[in-house]
């Protein structure tokens, strides 16, 4: 499995998984779920959150320190993909680049991989 950060996403994240472990030191180490689902206006939409906890099926892999979950069903619609945060005055946050996308919506965080994405819904 291949996720690409830039060297700003993976700071950002380190930054994430630090603040988050600080909470409680004890508990076991926190990693990044990264995932699709249903959704967003192009079909699929990317999800991430922050976890202690895999599930048996999961990818477990590491890149640039940053610890990573991937479930079996979304790491082929993310192989190769290449995460950026951006900081600016008009938008911020995570940005995906996926070379699996057939195409996406302006938003950024919706795609689609050719006949197989679900229907969108509506940006507004």
């Amino acid at each position: 499995m291949t996720v690409i950060l830039t060297e700003k996403a993976a700071l950002r994240l380190r930054t994430f998984l630090r603040a988050s472990n600080a909470e409680d030191p004890s508990a076991p180490r926190k990693a990044v779920r990264l995932a699709v689902g249903d959704g967003g206006c192009s079909g699929y939409e990317y999800k991430m959150n922050i976890t202690s906890e895999s599930a048996p099926d999961d990818l477990v892999f590491e890149e640039d320190k940053v610890l990573f979950f991937i479930d079996k069903t979304s790491a082929p619609l993310l192989e190769g993909i290449q995460i950026d945060f951006v900081d600016g005055l008009t938008e911020s946050g995570f940005k995906f680049s996926n070379p699996n996308a057939t195409d996406s919506c302006g938003c950024g965080k919706s795609f689609k991989v050719g006949d197989c994405t679900p229907a969108g819904t509506s940006c507004s």
